[in-house]
């Protein structure tokens, strides 16, 4: 039985229904990454979010994940690329849909490609390994590893030192009666993380997208000290 994604990005949602399936004896099972709905601009009909089909791979492992590349794209145009970062994230497999004229498909026509176009995207398609072989650059590989590791554990530290000073500034807005949340001083931390991350060379919008979940965070944390006081 195959299980699409829920329309809206609910992890939760996907995995509950697989549950369900299996809790009624149905064993034999497998995912469908179709992409998800999202209000923003986006070049995809929907928006692929891999950190969720890769979050699946992490909590069932070994539940096989299949990705539709033909409704991920919405078009023709799209559906070699998104094959490729499927394959490179090691999903067991594509659906792609095909018709032998798609201008007379009678549903999505924009999305259907030939049997011969079918053909030519999984003839050009790079299969990877999953890990090397050989010992020397399996070596090289866990050095940069590592230092990926040290990185990772200068920002949780760093991330531990930024929640304390985050305490001491709500217990300094309950004692001086000040908002949670302000306004200007939060657009002062987005414009400043933007202009620090373009400096950089860095994507502006994953530095906003980290810094805005950061920023939940702080909110919350606030919002505990503010109700426990």
């Amino acid at each position: 039985v195959f299980v699409k994604n829920p329309i809206h990005p609910e992890l939760s949602l996907w995995i509950g229904a697989l549950e369900r399936l299996n809790k009624k004896g149905i064993k034999n099972l497998a995912a469908i990454h179709r992409g998800f709905f999202t209000y923003e601009s986006s070049a995809f009909r929907n928006e692929p979010k891999w950190e969720l089909p890769i979050e699946l791979k992490r909590q069932l492992p070994n539940l096989p994940i299949i990705c539709d590349p033909s409704h991920i794209a919405g078009n023709k145009i799209l559906i070699p690329e998104i094959s490729q970062i499927a394959m490179d994230l090691d999903m067991n497999g594509l659906m792609i849909e095909t018709h032998n004229n798609p201008s007379e498909a009678l549903s999505d026509s924009a999305q259907q490609i030939t049997p011969i176009k079918l053909k030519s995207i999984l003839e050009n398609l790079v299969l990877r390994k999953k890990k090397f072989e050989d010992e020397i650059l399996s070596f090289e590989l866990n050095i940069l590893r590592k230092k990926i590791d040290k990185l990772d554990q200068n920002i949780v530290e760093t991330l531990n030192l930024r929640t304390e000073l985050v305490e001491e500034i709500a217990q300094f807005k309950l004692e001086n009666n000040l908002t949670i949340f302000q306004l200007e001083r939060w657009f002062e931390i987005l414009y400043k993380r933007r202009e620090q991350a373009i400096n950089l060379e860095m994507d502006p919008k994953m530095v906003r997208d980290i810094f805005e979940l950061i920023h939940k965070y702080s909110i919350l944390i606030q919002s505990k000290i503010m109700k426990e006081n």
